[in-house]
């Protein structure tokens, strides 16, 4: 069997925001566009997910009523060629719950927790999408060698559109910029 035979035709075509905004939100889960390109998504671990989950409640109370932070879902960098990741974490205004696509000017954070897999894609890609679409911050979540995951975070630079590195963490995160948020990772 040829991969042409196992994928459909639209996975190997440039598709538009025009024809991703048509799908059905099950055809868009688990997968992501690049340039274009769809690129699908593995399924996730429960410990992938249960940390992404404990990351978004802690920033989610921590934020305020200003801002909202949940899981899994699009946020939309660019419209041509159609640039579309599902950040494991995303924090955004609370005032912007019902405009979709949600869009970098209504995010604040996304978070990326590195999986098998995702290296290359979390450690420089999103990286540098993130950082070109304006987002202010960018943390990424790894497992050390301990099992402890450890949290890099990144700081947008705005005169250069990249992003400087900010503290490492592990086991309890204490950070207080944009807002006051402590998160004990050391029991995942």
């Amino acid at each position: 069997m040829t991969a042409e035979m196992a994928a459909p035709a639209w996975m190997h075509e440039q598709i538009t925001a025009e024809q991703y905004d048509s799908w059905s939100e099950d055809q868009c889960a688990g997968i992501e566009i690049v340039d274009g390109m769809v690129v699908v998504s593995p399924s996730t671990s429960k410990r992938h997910n249960r940390l992404a989950r404990i990351l978004a409640n802690s920033l989610e109370e921590a934020a305020g009523p200003d801002w909202n932070a949940d899981t899994d879902f699009d946020v939309r960098l660019q419209d041509v060629p159609l640039t579309n990741p599902r950040p494991d974490v995303v924090v955004y205004r609370a005032d912007t719950i019902d405009i979709t696509p949600t869009r970098p000017e209504h995010v604040l954070l996304v978070v990326e927790v590195v999986s098998p897999g995702s290296e290359t894609t979390d450690r420089i890609v999103k990286t540098d999408q993130y950082a070109k679409s304006g987002i202010a911050f960018y943390w990424r979540v790894e497992r050390a060698a301990t099992g402890v995951p450890l949290l890099y975070t990144y700081v947008l630079d705005p005169a250069t559109r990249a992003y400087r590195d900010g503290d490492v963490f592990t086991g309890v995160i204490k950070v207080s910029a944009p807002f006051a948020v402590e998160i004990d990772l050391s029991t995942i």
